[in-house]
């Protein structure tokens, strides 16, 4: 969704296979080992189940269409191969037709603990377990549809409503624990820690129209976090005519940011 990238996705061979290096192999280890750890007690329960049924290896780099297979017998989803970042319009095209992206790529020793741009750790393990949920992968599949429909103007406070909620989002059920559903916080050490046990950032209840004038920075850990109650929530969106609810959303304007401005790129 940049214009530039620092990653190139990996190509498949003649087999359809992409052939990962032991040293690509073992990075994913090193995170599935790390993060399975961390998100005990800290995860929803619908990510851990839908990460006990995709049943990702944990040992190397699963192959995109051995998480197709089970994801299609789930909910009728599949992952789609993209280069490292891709525009808006194809990111909504394939989420419309029930088709996640995931770039091929792994991320460097160096790059362990955080990267701007999303890997293939980021996008099967935060993202595709949730996608075993009926109602979160119809949310998500109506997301798409959505951005199809949107213009640039709208398309901006769209993202702000995925960044909030399939990226960085909480939930906590009616007398019950706060847990993670956001795929940017469970593919993430520093998120995973700082969502659940630090007392920095700031956790509000989900209101359609603040997330939607809330600005967040990509490469910082995330001041704020809101929490939705159970999934209905999200599902109720998909009834709403969110197009008009950006209109509205847009007339009373942005809120304050809770960070300071990113320092300007290097020429």
């Amino acid at each position: 969704m940049k214009d530039s990238t620092n990653h190139v996705a990996r190509e498949p061979d003649s087999s359809g296979v992409v052939r990962y290096t032991e040293e690509e192999h073992a990075i994913w280890a090193e995170l599935y080992e790390r993060q399975d750890r961390a998100i005990r007690g800290r995860a929803c329960d619908e990510f851990l189940q839908g990460l006990d049924l995709l049943k990702l290896p944990r040992d190397r780099v699963p192959q995109l269409s051995e998480v197709s297979a089970r994801l299609q017998r789930e909910t009728g989803w599949e992952v789609a191969p993209v280069s490292a970042l891709i525009p808006f319009t194809q990111f909504f095209e394939l989420l419309a037709n029930r088709r996640f992206p995931a770039a091929t790529f792994v991320r460097s020793g160096e790059e362990l603990d955080y990267l701007k741009e999303p890997d293939i750790f980021h996008e099967i393990f935060g993202h595709t377990p949730m996608l075993t949920n009926p109602g979160f992968a119809d949310f998500t599949q109506t997301y798409g549809r959505l951005g199809l429909a949107a213009d640039k103007r709208q398309r901006a406070f769209l993202a702000r409503l995925y960044w909030f909620t399939a990226e960085f989002g909480l939930i906590q059920p009616a007398g019950g624990e706060r847990r993670i559903y956001g795929g940017g916080i469970l593919s993430s050490i520093g998120e995973t820690l700082s969502a659940q046990d630090s007392d920095q950032p700031q956790r509000r209840r989900f209101k359609l129209d603040e997330v939607m004038r809330t600005p967040y920075r990509i490469d910082i850990v995330q001041p704020l976090y809101y929490v939705i109650e159970n999934f209905r929530e999200l599902e109720s969106l998909t009834r709403l005519d969110l197009l008009a609810e950006i209109d509205k959303a847009e007339q009373r304007g942005m809120l304050p940011p809770l960070f300071e401005p990113a320092p300007p790129r290097a020429a």
